[in-house]
């Protein structure tokens, strides 16, 4: 089985190859908006949908006129790539109406604002980027760009994404297919119980302690927040507020993303079956515990556990999040009534007394075995596209996931 992985690294531009990329960043937004603009505007007059090759034709028409001839001094690769980003943005947007995308609904695309933070360009092979053998990476019209390698991409990358972030750091994201590695089987398999106090609460009583990486950088983030509030808006000043507040969150982010990719790696390489709970994430974020579960990171968690398990050959089950693992005593079977979150052990009629996070640790585990019996095959998911950052270089290697 082939899977699709996404490698970042982090690219150090010069002062010339910002300028570039900062132009391409904008003739790619401009393209997108002028493209929407359109889609729009035949909808309003009754006019049948604009297809791509209806919007290809018009972009290489602006290119011949004096409002958009500066359109031409970018890649063609990156302006064809902004319409299928707003082709696939009206794709998924379709398919949510019509209820054939699961989770939440997608909005319908909007305009591209160049005060946005982040910025994003992507070219495919047909531009015919190249990988240096200097370690640089030759980018169409923009030049050689200096990149951090932390190790040797494992194919020949299919696209390349450039993407400048809110902190003003610029990344490479490739993509490339990668043989699937089954690790050897092994007998154990493990439940998983998601909590706040404690992350993970494993079915064989093991509790992994939340790290609460926001909560932790709360008094740095106060303080930035408290100086770029006392900025005159629209000042320079405000703007390197504006920078040292974005980077303070990302070296949250990135802390927390390598700190999970770790626990990740470990639970999918000691187990031949992992069970967790589907957790609304979205709904638990509309909470009084908002802060906290998003501090948590429970689904990029979860989502890490779906391409790791698909990569190395392990089984992932989902128990449903209807399911009653808290109240349900795993001895008896009995399902008692609901208790609050400052119970944390309860005991049931039959005489035992359970912890709250690992009798549901535990329920999840055997769960999941009933789903993977009563299926009467081993359940493993699709090949899923890792999140951006799966593998991170940066100046400090405490920025690098595993």
């Amino acid at each position: 089985m082939v899977v699709q992985l996404r490698y970042d690294y982090r690219l150090y531009p010069n002062a010339c190859q910002r300028d570039s990329l900062a132009r391409a960043f904008g003739c790619a937004r401009v393209v997108f908006n002028d493209a929407l603009r359109a889609r729009q505007a035949a909808r309003e007059a009754g006019l049948p949908y604009l297809s791509y090759g209806s919007l290809s034709k018009a972009l290489t028409g602006a290119k011949s006129t004096p409002q958009r001839a500066w359109l031409g001094e970018v890649s063609a690769v990156v302006l064809q790539q902004a319409l299928a980003d707003l082709n696939t943005a009206y794709r998924n947007f379709f398919a949510s109406m019509a209820g054939k995308r699961k989770g939440r609904k997608v909005a319908s695309p909007w305009f591209r604002s160049r005060k946005d933070n982040r910025q994003a360009i992507r070219f495919t092979a047909n531009a015919r980027f190249k990988i240096l053998d200097n370690g640089r990476i030759r980018l169409p019209k923009i030049g050689d760009v200096d990149v951090r390698w932390s190790w040797a991409l494992p194919s020949a990358p299919s696209s390349v994404t450039v993407i400048k972030d809110a902190a003003g750091r610029y990344h490479a994201s490739f993509v490339v297919d990668v043989d699937t590695e089954a690790l050897p089987p092994c007998d154990a398999d493990v439940g998983i119980d998601l909590g706040l106090t404690h992350f993970a609460i494993m079915s064989d009583g093991t509790k992994v302690a939340a790290p609460k990486f926001l909560r932790r950088a709360a008094r740095k983030l106060r303080r930035l927040q408290q100086d770029l509030s006392r900025k005159t808006r629209g000042s320079n000043r405000r703007k390197k507020a504006v920078v040292k507040v974005a980077r303070a969150h990302a070296h949250v982010a990135d802390t927390r993303r390598d700190w999970q990719h770790k626990l990740s790696t470990a639970i999918i390489r000691d187990n031949q079956a992992v069970y967790v709970e589907d957790l609304c994430v979205v709904g638990l974020g509309r909470t009084r515990l908002a802060k906290s579960v998003h501090d948590a990171g429970w689904g990029m968690f979860v989502t890490m556990l779906e391409y790791k398990a698909a990569r190395y050959g392990r089984d992932l089950v989902k128990v449903d999040r209807f399911f009653p693992s808290t109240r349900m005593c795993s001895t008896c079977g009995r399902v008692g009534d609901k208790q609050p979150l400052s119970v944390r052990t309860w005991s049931c009629p039959c005489g035992v007394t359970h912890d709250r996070d690992i009798n549901a640790a535990v329920n999840i585990r055997a769960a999941g075995r009933a789903d993977l019996n009563d299926r009467g095959a081993q359940i493993r998911p699709e090949p899923v596209p890792v999140q951006r950052c799966e593998a991170v270089t940066d100046r400090e290697p405490a920025a690098t996931a595993v």
